[in-house]
Formats: structure tokens, C-alpha cells, sequence
């Protein structure tokens, strides 16, 4: 079948990666691309929120099936709009991406669900969210109920820092995501992500990994969208994961479909656990970067035979085989980020790097100029290796790492410290 990618980041480079190699895969086109992804697959200069332009790519290239990488085109509608042409389509609709467009949303969810989450307030206004921390203390979490480009989450430590970022986010810092926002009880323990793919009524666990979004060394410094991850995680026990399943993920897909509202795609679950309980600190309603760069470095080809499955209802046949490996992908960034930095600069020594199931470098934030790979975003590339232990893919990661040639970049060294401390 002809298959299009709906995307611009590393994550969209890892699925390209994973779907070219599986047979089934006739053409693949990747919409709008970067200079990374043009290796596997061919780019379409097009928004990938533009629903109309979309489906004329679509008609014209005669796709049997699409995949929406990034959250934006989802909840602009997309995925409805490509389903109600009759296209096969992997993500949720609109109404069902709600549980990331809004954690307000999500809450009120939970609540229904029964779901295990944090203790929360809702606000429309920043005296009474101020009146709110003041009453609980800190630590505690301030977030920007809309989307923010997974910016929009302060752990205040101390309360002149949440009430801060209370003036942050009216005042406009995360746009429109920040009209709203939710503050919740700090909760302590380890992060990390359960990835589950969702048919609407059936569920099928797909992998586990773990994110690492504080800039610095040792988790120090401001949040990012994710400096490195690595699956599995092993706090995500067998008996964890089926915890959540159970008790978050089955209980939410169900009120979804009760709501009208059927899940379908994949439902990133990112979970705090403490003592062996798992609890909700968010949902994202796409595959996460760069949690996903690892997932398909494990996966790949039968991750197109998962999500084909998702997307026609038949997940209570399908299954994923694991080999007993581990994955770790290293987030280069430019010097700056997550604040301001600049662009354009040049990167050498990619193409003497290796390509293979254990080595890849998956491009987030690259274009072609002048026959130079340049850099165009903050997070910029996604050093990614296999190995057979968590240990061995560590130093296989950073020893590409350290073959690349790009002195405006800078990378944490860290990635993956938890599960080997």
C-alpha cells in the first residue's frame, strides 16, 4: 500500500524508518518531511494541519493508509476529515485528542474513570489559581491546560515560583494554551511512559520507555520536550504496566467510548510510580518524542502491521514480539535550547555514521542547504541505538554521538542514568 506520514520531527523519522521496512510498504511519502526523512521517503512540501491539502495529496498519490504523527493535526480535525473520505486512518479524532488538547479534559475524565491522578484545581483566572497554591503550598504543578509543545508544565518548588508561573500563563507566554490552567499536587516518585494502542474498544501494550525532560545532567535546569529516552523502563514492571492497564488505561478508553467519543490510535500514558501504584500525570494522544525513536528501534516493521490493525478495529487479533534488547536515543540540541537559539548553523560527520537496526540518527530539526545538513529547530537530531543490554546501548549512542561534528549542538550524557544507577 502507498503510505503517508503526517510530520517534521524525529518522531516522524522513526515511524518512516519502521514502516520502510516492512513489505506491505509500496511508496511512502512524509508530509511536510526534513532533510533526514528524505532517505527513506519522499517529502510533500504541505501543512500537515491543512485537512484540504491533505487529501488532495492523498487522491493524487493514492494513499491506502495515513498516519498522524504530531498532535497539532489531530486536534485540528485531520484524522476526521480523512476518515469521513473513507481513508484509513491511524490517530483520534478531534473529540478524543481532547485528552491531550486538555488536561482540564483529562481530569475530568479521570474523575469519571476512577483513574488514579493527582489532586487538581481548573482556573480561568489568575486570583484565584494564586489563591489556590497558596492554600496547598508547595511543591506543587502549574500547567497550561492547551497544547504548548510540551512547554507548558512548571514543578514549582517553592510557592513564588507557582504563583510566577501563574502570571506566565495568563500573561500569555504559552498563547492561547495558557487561557486555562490546571495546578495539581506535586507528586514524587519515577516518570516514565506506557504506550498502548487503542481501536475503540480493544487495547494492545506496545512498549514502555522513559523521557528525560530537564535539560542538565542529573535531571537539573527547565523542561524540555525531552533531551533522550530509553526503553523499556524497568520501573514499569510486568506488574505495574498491568496496573495501569487495568486501573487508568481500560477504565479511560471505556468512558471515552461511553462519552461518544471511541479512542483510536495510540494513548501515551506518562505515569509516576511510587511503591509499585501507578498514577496518571498526563495523556498524550500521539506517539511521544523521543520516547517513539526508541519504540521503533525495537519494533520495526511489524510496528505498520500494529497500527494498520489499529486503525481497522482488529487489535484483539493482533500481538507484538520483543526481542529481549533495550534502545537509548540521545537529543542534540542547539546551544540555547530550551530558550532562544539560533539557526542555520552547519553539521558535519553524519554521513560517515552508521544506518542500520541498532545505529540511527533520526532527524527532528534539519534542512538541506548547499549540500550541508543545517540545523532549523531547537531539538535537532536523535542519536538512537539497540544493544543487548540498556548499558551497551548507552555507549553505543554516544559514541555516534561523538563522531558528530556540530559545535552549536550540545547533548545531555546522562540518558538513561536511572535504570543504570
Amino acid at each position: 500500500m502507498n503510505i503517508l506520514i503526517l510530520g517534521s520531527g524525529g518522531r516522524e523519522h522513526a515511524l518512516a524508518w519502521a514502516v520502510a521496512q516492512n513489505p506491505k510498504c509500496d511508496q511512502l511519502i512524509v508530509a511536510p518531511g526534513n532533510a533526514g526523512m528524505a532517505a527513506v521517503a519522499q517529502c510533500a512540501a504541505i501543512d500537515p494541519c491543512d485537512a484540504d491539502a491533505v487529501l488532495d495529496l492523498v487522491q493524487a498519490e493514492s494513499i491506502g493508509f495515513v498516519i498522524v504523527g504530531p498532535e497539532a493535526p489531530l486536534a485540528a480535525g485531520v484524522a476526521d476529515r480523512l476518515r469521513d473520505a473513507g481513508v484509513l486512518t491511524f490517530g483520534p479524532s478531534a473529540a478524543a485528542a481532547e485528552l491531550e488538547a486538555s488536561k482540564s479534559f483529562t481530569k475530568a475524565i479521570c474523575d469519571a474513570a476512577g483513574a488514579p491522578t493527582a489532586a487538581y484545581g481548573h482556573f480561568t483566572d489568575a486570583d484565584a489559581a494564586k489563591a489556590y497554591v497558596r492554600q496547598q503550598g508547595a511543591p506543587i504543578v502549574v500547567k497550561a491546560d492547551g497544547l504548548a509543545a510540551g512547554k507548558g508544565v512548571i514543578v514549582a518548588m517553592t510557592e513564588a515560583e507557582a504563583l510566577a508561573a501563574i502570571d506566565d500563563m495568563f500573561g500569555g507566554e504559552f498563547g492561547a494554551a495558557g487561557a486555562e490552567v490546571v495546578i495539581e499536587e506535586f507528586m514524587d516518585g519515577e516518570e516514565a511512559s506506557f504506550f498502548v494502542l487503542c481501536d475503540g474498544a480493544d487495547v494492545l501494550a506496545v512498549g514502555t520507555a522513559q523521557d528525560h525532560k530537564r535539560v542538565g545532567d542529573g535531571d537539573t535546569g527547565p523542561n524540555t520536550g525531552g533531551m533522550g529516552a530509553y526503553s523499556p523502563a524497568p520501573v514499569l514492571t510486568d506488574a505495574v504496566a498491568a496496573l495501569a492497564m487495568d486501573q487508568i488505561v481500560k477504565p479511560t478508553v471505556a468512558e471515552m467510548a461511553k462519552r461518544g467519543t471511541p479512542y483510536q490510535g495510540v494513548l501515551y500514558a506518562g505515569l509516576m510510580i511510587k511503591d509499585g501504584q501507578p498514577r496518571l500525570v498526563e495523556y498524550n494522544v500521539r506517539f511521544g518524542d523521543p520516547e517513539c525513536q526508541v519504540l521503533m528501534m525495537r519494533l520495526g516493521a511489524q510496528a505498520l502491521d500494529a497500527m494498520v490493525a489499529c486503525a481497522e478495529g482488529r487489535l484483539a487479533d493482533m500481538a507484538v514480539t520483543w526481542a529481549d534488547d533495550h534502545a537509548v536515543t540521545v537529543v542534540l540540541a542547539a546551544r540555547g535550547y530550551p530558550g532562544a537559539y539560533d539557526k542555520g548553523s552547519v553539521i558535519n560527520g553524519l554521513d560517515d555514521l552508521p544506518a542500520d537496526s541498532k545505529n540511527m540518527v533520526f532527524h527532528a530539526g534539519t534542512a538541506a542547504r548547499d549540500g550541508h545538513i543545517v540545523a532549523t529547530g531547537g531539538r535537532v537530531l536523535n542519536v538512537t541505538a539497540r544493544g543487548n543490554s540498556l548499558a551497551e546501548a548507552q555507549k553505543r549512542a554516544y559514541a555516534m554521538v561523538d563522531q558528530i561534528d556540530w559545535p552549536d549542538g550540545f547533548c545531555r550524557r546522562d540518558i538513561g542514568w536511572r535504570a543504570l544507577d
